[in-house]
């Protein structure tokens, strides 16, 4: 299972649905929702605009003010949404702004939440980066905190009395370094973000893994080669996690995340089949799931995916 935190639109998970293609059971976002000039505003100094094409099923996430916004949400929930992605602050990636700006304001953040859960049962998932962006997005209502590169002891004890969710993503800024050395189609701003964020990056989330923030793993997939994921937990694990608390935040934390522990996460009677066998044991060796060789066998609802068991 996944939640997709953009670009997915409702066509593909149908697509998955009714067995067209494989796939993972989906949550998506569709459109994640950001302020002019603001992380995914991919407009560039040049004029050039290189933000996704959109059209009827990817409406465009851009937006200001709270009516704006509280429309744009709507369109989101139309075109499929099973949560809502908003950037709370900017980000590595974004030409025009630094992870610590703060973007939407709390009465922006605040009607989103009103206007998919309250109105719609549909949460809302925050990318944020700097501490007050993060702290704004808490007291919205928002659950999920993607990235949280900049964590002081306010957001710690916000996020502990609220119950929000961690999603750390650490690969992500190591994976931009290292598409950095590889070839030249990342871009310098994006580099030059990630070397300055990636130690405090480690440093918030060892902060909140130790005051007992709940965990969930995730990774920032788009950012760093699909199928490359499950190196976040030898990451989880550098910070201070132990295996198994890395795998747990990988799946039943993850299930709580998403609202779907009563059918994933862990293997319970009544739940659905999904079943993954590996070939080394991960307690003793987390980072031998890196190598895509050693997941042995997937089953998804019942259904067998890989087998390489003899």
């Amino acid at each position: 299972s996944v939640r997709d935190a953009g670009f997915t639109d409702m066509g593909t998970k149908k697509a998955v649905e009714d067995g067209l293609i494989d796939g993972p059971r989906m949550q998506i976002s569709v459109n994640p929702l950001t302020i002019t000039g603001g992380h995914g505003d991919n407009w560039t100094r040049s004029g050039v605009d290189t933000t996704l094409q959109t059209y009827p099923g990817m409406p465009s996430g851009i937006c200001d003010g709270v009516e704006e916004v509280r429309k744009t949400v709507r369109k989101m929930l139309r075109a499929g949404a099973d949560v809502i992605k908003v950037h709370a602050t900017g980000g590595v990636t974004s030409p025009t702004d630094h992870p610590e700006f703060t973007q939407f304001s709390y009465e922006e953040l605040k009607v989103m939440v009103e206007e998919a859960f309250y109105r719609n049962g549909v949460k809302v998932m925050a990318h944020a980066q700097g501490a007050e962006g993060i702290k704004n997005a808490i007291r919205a209502g928002i659950y999920s905190i993607e990235h949280g590169i900049y964590i002081d002891e306010e957001t710690i004890e916000l996020m502990l009395e609220n119950g929000t969710f961690l999603v750390p993503t650490l690969l992500a800024p190591v994976s931009v370094l290292e598409s950095g050395e590889k070839d030249d189609r990342m871009a310098p701003y994006a580099i030059e973000k990630s070397k300055e964020v990636i130690e405090a990056h480690k440093a918030s989330i060892a902060k909140a893994y130790e005051a007992g923030v709940k965990i969930a793993m995730g990774t920032d997939a788009g950012v760093m080669e699909h199928g490359t994921n499950l190196r976040e937990l030898g990451l989880m694990c550098d910070i201070g996690m132990s295996p198994m608390e890395a795998i747990v935040a990988s799946t039943k934390t993850a299930a709580e995340c998403l609202g779907w522990d009563d059918k994933v996460g862990t293997i319970e009677e009544g739940k659905y089949a999904d079943l993954i066998i590996t070939e080394t044991n991960p307690i003793k060796n987390v980072r031998s799931l890196e190598n895509s060789r050693n997941i042995s066998f997937v089953m998804k609802d019942g259904k067998v995916y890989k087998n390489l068991l003899g």
